[in-house]
């Protein structure tokens, strides 16, 4: 079963606790926006920028026509929009889970904010690392090779 998939509670509810949770934990800023495809959070605290880019399901996504349970049937229209409005609550309530986990695993000091926001950070490029990181790691594993941290002597010289 996954998280919240049957909660009641709106889109709507869980963006305002989530900009409530932030407010608590000493974020100085609050965005969000949404596309068709996706929606978006991001927030400042501990001079640091955040974003949190969400993938929302499709609209016409075949989860939506047919029915969970035995015998599969074919889900009505409004069956249909009933699912993907669903869906779209149980992501807001898994963000804002995730969100309150994260900040209060620093506020125990379990953990640092840099430690624990590490793929959402926003670079001063505005991108997050996991943008610029994810890749090289999928190169990595495809390369059977570690790319280096560093760059080697010979070509710092020949920057220099």
């Amino acid at each position: 079963m996954t998280y919240a998939e049957k909660t009641e509670v709106s889109s709507e509810r869980s963006r305002a606790e989530i900009e409530r949770i932030l407010t608590r934990y000493g974020a100085t800023q609050f965005l969000y926006g949404w596309d068709e495809g996706r929606a978006l959070v991001g927030f400042s605290a501990q001079d640091r920028q955040v974003r949190f880019t969400v993938p929302m399901p499709d609209r016409e996504g075949e989860q939506f026509k047919w029915t969970n349970h035995k015998p599969r049937r074919r889900n009505t229209v409004n069956q249909q929009i009933a699912a993907y409005e669903q869906s779209i609550k149980q992501r807001w309530r898994a963000l804002a889970l995730v969100i309150k986990a994260k900040l209060e695993a620093v506020e125990a000091g379990i953990t640092t904010f840099d430690s624990e926001f590490l793929a959402q950070l926003v670079l001063p490029n505005g991108r997050t690392v996991a943008d610029d990181v994810i890749p090289r790691i999928e190169q990595a594993y495809e390369d059977h090779q570690m790319p280096s941290l560093l760059p080697s002597f010979e070509q710092k010289a020949i920057e220099s």
